[in-house]
């Protein structure tokens, strides 16, 4: 039974890293400057999930959070921006507000569902704890 607690945990841990990993891309939707200083806009990042351990049912674990450079960024015209280049083209993040946004209800359902899961494996020790007092 604590097992599935365990499994549960790991679970709202990893949707938590999802959603902090959300709300800075959308934080961050407008940033024409890197974080990190280096050359060009903030890039759109990802929880990569993997499973809790090798042999399977451990749950799951945030194996690291990556810059997507998969999708482009954005270049728009506007010359009176001070980030604009020598064309008057401004870069911006390859983050997708809405994309965003869906990606975080995902994460909110899937969040909500392993408490779920918790209150239920809580009941059911308990109701096993009444059954054998």
């Amino acid at each position: 039974m604590y097992g599935a607690l365990d499994i549960s945990t790991s679970g709202l841990v990893a949707q938590r890293a999802q959603i902090d990993t959300i709300a800075g891309n959308i934080a961050n939707a407008q940033t024409t400057k890197r974080l990190d200083g280096a050359p060009g806009p903030f890039l759109r990042r990802v929880a990569l999930l993997s499973e809790g351990s090798s042999d399977g049912g451990a749950g799951v674990r945030v194996t690291e959070v990556v810059e997507d450079h998969v999708r482009p960024t954005k270049k728009v015209y506007d010359p009176s921006h001070p980030q604009a280049n020598a064309d008057g083209i401004v870069e911006y993040p390859n983050v997708d507000p809405m994309v965003e946004m869906v990606n975080a209800m995902v994460a909110v359902r899937a969040y909500e569902a392993n408490v779920t899961a918790m209150e239920a494996t809580k009941s059911i020790i308990a109701s096993s704890l009444r059954l054998l007092a």
